[in-house]
């Protein structure tokens, strides 16, 4: 996987290509409409029947319940598999139409209707890349709102600091095959002049002394967010938070799409969550 992301000069293909600036908002559309194009393609065919779609507020949420057996494999449908339970998948609303706080907000209402129907000790929370970000952050506003934690919360390769302040921003640029160049482009249209160390926009400079629930954090030795997962670590030890690192030799950022230490990951995921939920 770390050979086929890189050309025949080692340098990483994702490397190759310019973000818009922040204020290309045209240029942002093109892009995105680019991924969703290409992600479709990647997933024809693979949509799980046991996926419903239906909105909270102005957030789009997609509800997948277990397959037993079925792969599913929109996210929703995917997690549902893997922990055998309900799982929502939030479809927030992006930049540049929708900055922040439009997708913290479609998290918060998901959360709010996700309460209505499941107590907190039988929710856990998770999210990937950006939506580490999100799960973080809407952990904090929930708290800060006076809502009830969640048992556990997942952060996979979490981008926890929108100011790139961590060392691996430096270090791990062009080594990351899947991120190998800041993105301070992108930070900057997603915060539309939001302060990038606020907490909800950068979780990691929150305060998690009153209160925060037991953490799961992932990335690897070649993740440009490696600083990230590390120094939210000792955040959370610090403020005596049950917390876990796990750190993939090797690993860019989101992992090596389908290698055994993808399995490894996911099963420890499985056993955190399985043993939050389960606690009396």
């Amino acid at each position: 996987m770390l050979q086929r992301m890189v050309n025949a000069d080692g340098v990483p293909l994702n490397s190759l290509y310019t973000l818009p600036a922040p204020d290309d908002h045209a240029g942002w559309r093109r892009m995105q409409a680019a991924v969703a194009q290409q992600y479709a393609a990647s997933q024809a065919g693979q949509t799980a029947d046991h996926v419903e779609t239906f909105t909270v507020e102005d957030a789009t949420v997609y509800r997948a319940t277990p397959a037993y057996g079925e792969n599913a494999r929109l996210a929703a449908g995917k997690h549902a598999d893997l922990h055998n339970l309900t799982c929502y998948g939030v479809d927030y609303r992006m930049p540049p139409d929708h900055p922040y706080p439009a997708a913290l907000d479609d998290c918060m209402a998901t959360y709010r209707h996700v309460l209505k129907h499941h107590t907190p000790d039988k929710i856990v929370i998770g999210g990937r890349s950006a939506g580490g970000n999100l799960a973080a952050a809407m952990v904090l506003r929930a708290r800060d709102e006076g809502l009830p934690l969640p048992a556990a919360l997942v952060l996979l390769s979490p981008e926890v600091d929108l100011t790139e302040s961590g060392d691996s921003f430096q270090v791990n640029r062009t080594v990351d095959v899947v991120l190998p160049n800041p993105l301070m482009s992108t930070n900057l249209l997603y915060a539309a002049g939001a302060d990038l160390s606020h907490p909800y926009l950068s979780p990691l400079f929150g305060d998690f002394a009153p209160g925060f629930p037991p953490t799961f954090v992932q990335s690897g030795t070649r993740d440009l967010f490696l600083s990230n997962a590390v120094r939210l670590h000792r955040a959370l030890r610090q403020a005596e938070v049950p917390v876990e690192l796990h750190i993939f030799e090797a690993m860019p950022h989101g992992g090596f799409m389908g290698a055994p230490e993808d399995a490894e990951l996911s099963a420890e995921q499985v056993r955190f969550v399985r043993h939050w939920l389960n606690r009396d």
